[in-house]
């Protein structure tokens, strides 16, 4: 598989994290079913080659449309590659999708929907990003239609903000902190945030912190799992152990199975 990242236009630099590719070679076996964990974005996601079948925590099974925005998602889903891989998508900034569109993100959290279902006006540049026959293409397409689309009067700077404060916390910033400093009423807020976000300030902050975690163990940072049970600003090892769950479907000893010199670290 050959993954390639793209920085955006630096007039979207402050919504899109980055473009992505990922291609397969001619002739490459489609991978295994795959898990996808929640971080935290939004992705604005197109397939030029064969599409994927998703699985999501329930066991309800799709097979992905050409062009989607898949919402925030609050546990794991699953995707298998059906043939030849070919995307381009745009991850956008967990508060980076508000600008562009006239909904709610809470309300497509959870969900894939096609672009027309947002921007009904979206079939022209749905064809036109059909027609596209390399990704330098299709990004410029999707950036000139994203600029088009960009409304800052539905950026919502109050939230960006928590969002910041959050991830530099590592998802242990109090609400009541954020709604102190802010000057914000904690219950106006934390509307605004599922608006702009797709997701609770407690949910978001439990991604934050459960990536961060991720983090620390996949870089083995760490000397125990309880360290970094408590240096993610989770509770103890169990309030660990049941995020991880929750959001992966797995404990951290199926995860790690593969490794015996970190599961030997779980008292499961």
């Amino acid at each position: 598989m050959d993954y390639k990242e793209y920085v955006p236009d630096q007039r979207l630099l402050a919504f899109i994290k980055a473009h992505w590719s990922l291609e397969s070679a001619d002739g490459e076996k489609p991978h295994s079913r795959e898990r996808v964990f929640p971080d935290g974005c939004i992705e604005v996601l197109f397939h030029y080659g064969d599409l994927f079948t998703k699985f999501d925590s329930s066991g309800n099974r799709y097979v992905q449309p050409l062009n989607l925005i898949h919402g925030q998602i609050t546990s794991f889903i699953e995707l298998e590659a059906t043939g030849k891989v070919g995307i381009l998508s745009a991850r956008f900034m967990p508060f980076g999708l508000r600008p562009f569109v006239n909904i709610d993100i809470d309300s497509i959290t959870d969900k894939v929907v096609l672009l027309t279902d947002v921007w009904p006006d979206a079939q022209p540049f749905v064809d036109e990003m059909a027609n596209c026959t390399n990704n330098t293409e299709r990004i410029q397409k999707l950036e000139d239609f994203l600029i088009l689309k960009l409304d800052l009067s539905r950026h919502d700077k109050a939230v960006e903000c928590c969002v910041s404060e959050i991830s530099a916390s590592n998802g242990s910033c109090a609400i009541e902190k954020l709604s102190e400093r802010l000057h914000v009423g904690k219950r106006h807020l934390e509307r605004r945030f599922r608006a702009s976000v797709g997701l609770s300030l407690k949910m978001y902050s439990r991604i934050v912190r459960f990536n961060n975690a991720l983090q620390l163990i996949e870089n083995r940072d760490f000397s125990t799992f309880t360290n970094v049970a408590l240096d993610g600003g989770f509770y103890d090892q169990a309030h660990f152990i049941k995020d991880f769950k929750d959001l992966t479907g797995l404990n951290p000893k199926q995860y790690f199975r593969e490794n015996l010199e970190m599961v030997k670290f779980f008292n499961l």
